[in-house]
């Protein structure tokens, strides 16, 4: 075992979003660094396994569906065909590009080590890292989590696929069961129904997506059903078997059952922390095992921050990586910055997709305020009209007394792009009035969301497109 080294700045652990932006941060300080990573690849969740690969098979699965049957009668539907295994090699060189240039190549001229080992901590901000032992001011855990797989009998003999797993396949299952009605479920249930898969969805809660608006949800499942899945809503697995080379579930209830050619948990995510040495350090978590930590990101030990998907604050990279960049700041720099999470927007890659920003109405009531909504169904949307998709609605949670903007949930084709507006509009602390009285582009999507301004003042049912 090696001795200590000279001391580090800022020693982290992890290789993903939340660990970038922290050594890019401390470098752009003048702090040196050391980034510590075992597990995925460099560039974590992210690039290797999360957004980048299945943005991809997801965009891949809709044109090879919907140009199956074209939006407009003048466009003839013709015959086309998918080599699903080129998907898969084809997402494989995406990923390899941009795990070289928007992560290795990033290091590159910075004062940043990066050490291929696993970390352990040691008293003292000391880590120990393969045969060495690295000493820091401060310490940053950013090691992220991994498919949290529910203790359902059977299931661990089962052969069962995790999205890891799935999107490494090159040869398509033509029955899919997925286990998990969220965004991750959704989203690969869709795309593999989209390549040709039969796809069932089992969700254990009482309808899909059940922390968005329950219109939402709603919408959502209806768009998702009209094109052939099958949703099973307050389903609880009693049991996963694998026979003759097929997957049996089973669930109570009424006793349901079902065979496929394989079966994707997507039931959530678990932090990757046993194994780090937490507790020597005096490092706490909650019950769930995320590290437990204030408003600036420090931990329950002095000097030690955590940035991430391992905080479990929001499952998103967008957050992990502001983490990051906030946690080095307020390490390195002395300072308290701390993230407005009701601000965050998130948004689910289904078609149509989900998106929304702020607080639904029942969180609001539940804080104690007094909230007005209004819904909007996409075919009051001129643009949707005109392009024929009008799949989708819009709701806007408002402040009953100021008609402050606290709240937007939208499922639309581009709801991932409208999103942003509603996020300006809360972080500009705006009412519904502010919101009409700003001109929007005619004719697009984004009009639906002075359209539910509009719904607070007016009757809509009775007001043409020229509204203003």
């Amino acid at each position: 075992m090696g001795g200590p080294s000279s001391p580090y700045d800022l020693i982290i652990l992890g290789g993903g979003a939340a660990a970038f932006a922290a050594a890019i941060r401390a470098d752009e300080l003048g702090f040196r660094t050391v980034m510590v990573n075992r597990g995925l690849p460099i560039g974590g969740t992210c690039v290797n396994v999360g957004c980048i690969p299945s943005k991809f098979l997801l965009e891949a699965g809709n044109e090879y569906f919907y140009r199956q049957s074209p939006q407009f009668a003048c466009n003839l539907p013709g015959a086309i065909h998918c080599d699903f295994a080129e998907a898969i090699a084809h997402k494989d060189r995406v990923v390899r590009r941009l795990r070289q240039e928007n992560y290795r190549a990033v290091l590159e001229g910075r004062r940043i080590e990066y050490v291929a080992a696993s970390g352990h901590l040691l008293p003292g901000r000391r880590v120990r890292a393969g045969g060495r032992i690295l000493e820091g001011r401060r310490i940053l855990l950013a090691t992220g989590t991994r498919p949290r797989i529910p203790p359902i009998p059977g299931l661990a003999g089962s052969g069962f696929l995790t999205h890891r797993t799935l999107m490494r396949r090159t040869e398509l299952p033509a029955e899919l069961v997925v286990l998990g009605g969220g965004p991750m479920g959704l989203e690969f249930a869709q795309m593999y129904a989209h390549f040709g898969s039969r796809v069932v969805v089992l969700q254990s809660r009482d309808r899909i997506l059940p922390r968005e608006e329950p219109e939402v949800s709603a919408e959502l499942a209806t768009c998702l059903t009209r094109e052939g899945l099958s949703l099973k809503a307050g389903v609880q697995v009693t049991r996963v078997e694998r026979r003759r080379g097929r997957v049996e579930v089973r669930w109570g209830g009424r006793g349901g059952r079902l065979e496929a050619d394989a079966v994707l948990v997507a039931t959530g995510m678990h932090p990757n922390t046993e194994r780090l040495g937490l507790g020597a350090a005096g490092v706490a978590c909650d019950a769930a095992g995320f590290i437990r930590v204030g408003r600036s990101l420090e931990t329950t030990a002095p000097g030690v921050f955590a940035a991430g998907d391992v905080t479990g604050h929001r499952l998103l990279e967008t957050v992990a990586a502001k983490e990051g960049a906030t946690a080095a700041q307020n390490a390195l720099s002395g300072t308290r910055r701390s993230l407005r999470y009701d601000e965050v927007p998130h948004a689910v890659f289904t078609n149509p997709q989900v998106a929304g920003v702020g607080l639904t109405e029942a969180e609001y009531l539940r804080r104690g305020g007094r909230c007005d909504c209004r819904t909007i169904s996409m075919d009051r949307i001129p643009k949707a009209l005109t392009v024929g998709d009008t799949r989708g609605v819009l709701k806007m949670v408002a402040d009953a007394r100021s008609h402050r903007v606290v709240g937007v949930h939208i499922v639309s084709p581009l709801a991932a792009d409208l999103v942003q507006s509603a996020t300006f509009a809360l972080r500009g602390r705006l009412s519904v009035d502010d919101i009409i009285d700003t001109v929007h582009v005619f004719p697009t999507f984004s009009e639906a969301l002075k359209y539910a301004a509009e719904s607070f003042r007016h009757d809509m049912s009775r007001m043409s497109c020229c509204i203003e």
